[in-house]
């Protein structure tokens, strides 16, 4: 009495094939698990047997002896109580054939037999597509997820005894469809808008380009000036997400938990704001069983840090790497994985401790030794890799009254998305870069060149604020975004000088 089924084992984002072995001997009853398994997988006996019994089906009264292969392969989650208990029916007989190879089983079972949603679906479908099964037995909740992958069978089941019953071909299940016009976002007429912005031309104007070439900011401005209003619009004019990008997100999302139940696939762009007291393992994933960071929940999307000299030191240092690579790599004894993270980090922060050394309506009382020390907070190599560093003035009252609003958010975007275009055909043969900010030292080389009076004018502002190389490069790549804005394909002198613009906090404090 030996049988297998076919589960999965989901590690960071990928899904593992499973082979959950079962094999019942006719001893004193007794249940033993082995291959590696986490409390939840061997609490799932207790739901199992219930839930076996609670269906009308038969928990055998024998040692029953699960191996979960590959052995050295960690299994955490409720996920496998499905293919547990399918393992057991097929052992002692009571699923017949072998209907049970075709399909990847997953599911948590609740005591009664009724199956709850679990994390990972959508990672467990690309699996299945991956090694040609047939198809995925999922609980009903997760079917429109799954059914996110093209080209397999997504059978929704409800309880035990439905997918017992579908297995032993007594009942035919129609494969759930997913329907591709909820991939459009629906019109949301509470989302922000740059419209609603009043004055702020030139900070508005930077995060155009930011948003253009994919470039980090960091907006300094005393309090009350708009930062945290801008920044939450700045996804507003973002280009929209391809379905390949839409299905990278959800399954960042889908691991972590955080889909809602109507809404299977996320399709607008993340937008991540923690707060200043968060961990390192919070910001860029990890824990005991890991789990994906702020980072890799904004791929694709923004990461906001207001407030940023108020995280820990050790906490804004571990940004190095994704800011570099656009992915995290967390290793532990066990094991290694990575996680994607490709986003635009905006930060803001204030130009002094008390805030207002740029206010003209507040007095500053901040000695300069203190603010050097708040400035410092961020350190240079991380303020190397942040492209454009944007004053934000405070606004009067009166022109809250008297200024009419800016540009709306989609005619920006039309901007936008037009020079994202540009850049997608002028990357089309290497698939790692999509945008300017991601450009390599030889694409700079090839698609940066200047004209003289460009190139002139650059080395004298590398003399004058003593600029690294990396500045040097960021500048060059924010340039090539602005020369594409206006459709231009060499980068002329005022371009250049935009460019250096955006270097506030590399010039000499006065």
């Amino acid at each position: 009495m030996l049988s297998q089924v076919h589960s999965c084992a989901v590690l960071g984002i990928d899904g593992h094939p499973l082979q959950i072995e079962t094999h019942l001997q006719p001893t004193l009853p007794k249940f033993i698990i082995v291959g590696l398994a986490e409390g939840a997988v061997r609490e799932s006996i207790v739901r199992v047997g219930s839930a076996l019994r609670n269906s009308g089906l038969n928990y055998p009264r024998y040692k029953i002896v699960m191996n979960l292969a590959p052995a050295n392969l960690r299994k955490e989650g409720t996920a496998l109580d499905l293919p547990i208990a399918v393992g057991i029916l097929t052992a002692s007989g009571q699923v017949r054939g072998n209907r049970h190879h075709d399909y990847i089983l997953i599911g948590e079972l609740s005591l009664d037999g009724s199956l709850r949603p679990v994390r990972g679906i959508l990672p467990a479908a690309i699996m299945t597509r991956k090694f040609k099964y047939r198809g995925l037995i999922a609980p009903a909740a997760n079917a429109a997820e799954a059914a996110l992958t093209p080209d397999i069978e997504v059978i929704p089941v409800s309880n035990l005894a439905e997918a017992a019953s579908f297995l032993n071909g007594r009942t035919s299940i129609t494969p759930f469809k997913a329907d591709r016009s909820q991939f459009k976002p629906p019109a949301d007429p509470n989302q922000p808008d740059f419209h609603d912005v009043k004055g702020q031309e030139q900070v508005k104007r930077a995060l155009e380009v930011a948003a253009a070439g994919a470039h980090n900011v960091l907006m300094i401005g005393p309090p009350g000036s708009g930062k945290t209003m801008l920044a939450r619009r700045l996804p507003t004019i973002l280009p929209e997400l391809s379905f390949e990008e839409a299905l990278a997100v959800t399954r960042i999302h889908s691991v972590a938990g955080l889909l809602r139940p109507d809404q299977p696939l996320v399709n607008r762009r993340p937008f991540r704001a923690p707060h200043a007291t968060i961990s390192d393992a919070g910001l860029i994933g990890g824990g005991h069983n890991p789990r994906p960071g702020e980072v890799s929940l904004a791929h694709h999307g923004v990461l906001f840090l207001d407030e940023m000299p108020e995280f820990r030191r050790n906490v804004l240092e571990v940004l190095r790497q994704p800011l570099e690579d656009n992915r995290v790599t967390i290793s532990r004894a066990a094991l290694s994985l990575t996680y994607p993270a490709n986003f635009t980090l905006v930060g803001a922060m204030n130009p002094c401790p008390c805030g207002y050394r740029t206010d003209p309506h507040h007095e500053c009382n901040c000695s300069q030794l203190a603010i050097q020390r708040y400035l410092t907070r961020i350190s240079g190599p991380l303020l190397d890799r942040i492209d454009l560093h944007i004053p934000v003035p405070g606004v009067k009252i009166t022109q809250l009254a008297t200024v009419p609003g800016g540009e709306s958010s989609a005619e920006i975007r039309k901007r936008v998305q037009a020079a994202h275009a540009r850049q997608q055909r002028r990357f089309s043969a290497d698939s790692l870069v999509h945008a300017n900010s991601h450009m390599s030292s030889a694409q700079i080389a090839r698609y940066c060149r200047l004209e003289r009076a460009a190139a002139d004018l650059l080395k004298q502002a590398i003399g004058r604020l003593g600029l690294s190389a990396r500045a040097y490069d960021r500048i060059l790549k924010v340039s090539r975004t602005i020369a594409d804005l206006e459709k231009n394909e060499q980068i002329e002198v005022t371009h250049i000088a935009e460019a250096i613009q955006y270097r506030t906090l590399d010039r000499p404090t006065e």
